[in-house]
């Protein structure tokens, strides 16, 4: 049990097999072990990639955002700022891109962190097809270090969203480090970490703890160098027992969103401050468009008539979420969204008329429309969408439509969820700030993230349009047609979009740095690398 972040605590570095890794050959700043500070962070989940490039669960992402370095950083309107990129622009023609990077960065081996590595890291994302990214720019073609500093790109065609996406989305890797081009995506980088982050991992305990040690060299903040020693992610089973253990003081933060109920106890509690970060993501409902009845849009929309959306809203979430009018562009980008779009309708007797107008009966009267019977998957750690997914399941009855509840372990969930093995899929996406790249990458045929199986063809040469734009002026008025026709054929149930909350031991701890999503919020690197103990 932790009862100080001054107490005595032997290191150990356990990586899978048990191997020792000594501090002072990855870099890391030695620290006394009476003198070390440590933050305890809760997750749910184990880190199943330890490859930036292919993690995309958030375990993954929170730590080995921690040790991979991004080119910029977000603001919590979705913009992007300098982060290790200081400048960048593109080509009168738009058939040319440039970015310029730090010049004060090293690997934690000691080599210098240049534009060769960015080359290498793009070059393998597009060539290997790894991750989100690659499905973010579709028009890259070639990368070159024209110096240390500077990376020139080639486009197909122009894409004004190309720099930012890499910008953001691209976590950069070591090409002295990892293999060549064309293996990159089988890399498991389990061991011999060579990163640039303001922490370096040192223990794996699955199941149990994933421990990270402060670097000596992180210079994007002001002191060079986190101004604590270790971070340690404890993995718990759920949101419950992350709570509980806070309370306990066994704990100094939950990476995890609350939700509304747990945040509600803990606000009260001395020593205990629930923090709040915006959302650029949303929750939904998708339906897998392979599997029959999901591939008549009739269906559908009787489904899209059979949530009740308000429900969900103040009962599940407490207020805490607002509606997208049923958009995948959320009133939080208030510069794209459609004024004119409209929320779907909870409205049982309209879903059961379009369920008869799809050939549905109920022979046998049981209220059930006979053959109608769907299962709809959830992540059962995700406590809030447990809660609506109930809530839906109720609703869904009467329209005459059953629903079987499956709560998975978040891995689980995850890869059912990439093999397209559902019929409807409740989830959310955590930041989806760049509407023509986001469309791509989750609504085209070949979409990365398409896990619904939409193919449309009049829907990709509106995203095609999108894409093609050089300026946000043009490109708006194909990404709200897009939208629209999404919400049209019911490709996608946007249900709302949240103001998330996260609980940290405010008697221990300050100097968080809040940044938007569940993806970012207080364990970013740059809020763990100012993080300092109180007093």
């Amino acid at each position: 049990m932790i009862r100080s972040i001054r107490n005595a605590f032997t290191r150990r570095a356990v990586l899978m097999g048990g191997v020792v890794m000594a501090a002072a050959a990855m870099g890391l700043a030695p620290v006394s072990a009476q003198d070390a500070t440590r933050l305890v962070i809760g997750t749910t989940a184990d880190v199943v990639n330890f490859n930036p490039l292919v993690g995309n669960s958030r375990s993954d992402t929170w730590v080995t955002n921690l040790m991979y370095p991004r080119l910029m950083q977000m603001t919590a309107q979705g913009s992007k700022d300098p982060y290790v990129a200081t400048e960048w622009g593109y080509s009168e023609d738009g058939l040319s891109a440039w970015l310029e990077i730090r010049d004060d960065m090293t690997w934690s081996d000691g080599t210098p962190f240049s534009a060769e590595d960015v080359a290498f890291t793009i070059t393998a994302v597009t060539s290997e097809k790894i991750g989100v990214t690659a499905g973010l720019v579709p028009a890259f073609v070639s990368a070159t270090a024209v110096s240390p500093t500077r990376v020139e790109f080639k486009l197909s065609r122009p894409d004004g969203t190309f720099l930012t996406n890499i910008g953001f989305w691209m976590p950069i890797v070591p090409k002295h480090a990892f293999p060549e081009v064309g293996q990159v995506a089988a890399f498991a980088n389990d061991k011999d970490w060579v990163s640039a982050g303001p922490f370096q991992l040192t223990t794996i305990e699955v199941g149990q703890r994933y421990v990270l040690e402060a670097a000596e060299n992180y210079p994007l903040v002001p002191s060079g160098r986190a101004t604590i020693d270790e971070v340690e992610f404890r993995v718990f089973p759920d949101v419950n027992a992350e709570a509980l253990a806070l309370r306990a003081g066994d704990l100094d933060l939950i990476a995890n969103a609350l939700p509304a109920p747990i945040a509600q106890t803990l606000k009260g509690q001395p020593g205990i401050t629930v923090e709040q970060a915006p959302s650029l993501g949303w929750s939904h409902v998708l339906y897998n468009m392979q599997r029959e009845p999901l591939n008549n849009v009739l269906v559908r929309r009787a489904l899209a008539q059979s949530v009740d959306y308000e429900a969900i809203r103040a009962i599940a979430m407490q207020g805490l979420a607002q509606s997208t009018n049923s958009s995948v562009i959320s009133p939080v980008l208030s510069s794209w969204a459609d004024p004119e779009a409209k929320e779907y309708a909870f409205d049982p007797e309209a879903a059961k008329a379009l369920l008869v107008e799809a050939g549905y009966v109920d022979a046998d009267g049981d209220g059930f429309f006979d053959g109608l019977e769907l299962s709809l998957l959830y992540e059962q750690s995700a406590a809030d969408i447990a809660n609506w997914a109930q809530i839906m399941k109720d609703s869904s009855a009467q329209s005459g439509i059953m629903i079987n509840l499956v709560g998975l372990e978040r891995n689980t969930y995850l890869a059912r969820g990439r093999e397209k093995d559902f019929d409807i899929y409740a989830g959310n996406w955590a930041v989806m700030e760049e509407p023509a790249a986001y469309l791509g990458l989750a609504y085209r045929t070949d979409g990365f993230i398409n896990y619904a199986s939409i193919s449309d063809p009049d829907l990709e040469k509106l995203i095609d349009e999108a894409q093609a734009a050089t300026t946000p002026e043009a490109a708006k008025a194909p990404v709200q047609a897009a939208a629209k026709l999404i919400q049209d054929q019911v490709y996608d149930n946007v249900l709302y979009y949240q103001t998330f909350q996260f609980a940290y031991n405010s008697d221990k701890w300050e100097g968080f740095v809040i940044q938007p999503s569940d993806l970012l919020s207080l364990v970013n690197p740059l809020s763990l690398a100012s993080v300092k103990p109180k007093g």
